[in-house]
């Protein structure tokens, strides 16, 4: 039985590493949106006292953390993590916004806009030496 699971642990192991640069973007965006629920719904768990949220929040962050750890296998550590926290601190205000009605003042919209604007020179023009 042991050798029948480090057999096929061994498999999996093997088909995880070898991504391809578009299975990485996609590893991406679901860390991106499992980001986003984890961090939009947190306010939900009234501070985890309250058990199903609190579960919700704890599995989208650890599949969060999974996907944005495959993601950095293919894509260069400084564009995956400033594209993840960049988009995900975005959707999370807009998610604010929406759900909580929490408007941000016109120096956090400026951040945010200079957020933006940095990930995209970063993905547009930053090249790796």
């Amino acid at each position: 039985m042991a050798m029948e699971i480090q057999r096929g642990w061994r498999i999996c192991k093997g088909l995880m590493k070898n991504i391809s640069l578009l299975s990485g973007y996609l590893f991406l965006v679901i860390a991106i949106i499992t980001g986003i629920t984890s961090n939009g719904f947190l306010k939900t768990t009234e501070g985890f006292t309250k058990i199903n949220p609190t579960i919700f929040c704890i599995t989208s962050i650890i599949v969060c953390i999974f996907c944005l750890s495959k993601a950095m296998t293919v894509i260069p550590v400084g564009f995956t993590y400033a594209t993840y926290g960049a988009l995900t601190i975005t959707a999370v205000t807009l998610f604010g916004i929406l759900k909580y009605n929490q408007t941000p003042n016109i120096y956090g919209l400026a951040g945010i806009l200079l957020i933006i604007i940095g990930v995209i020179l970063l993905n547009t023009l930053g090249k790796l030496k």
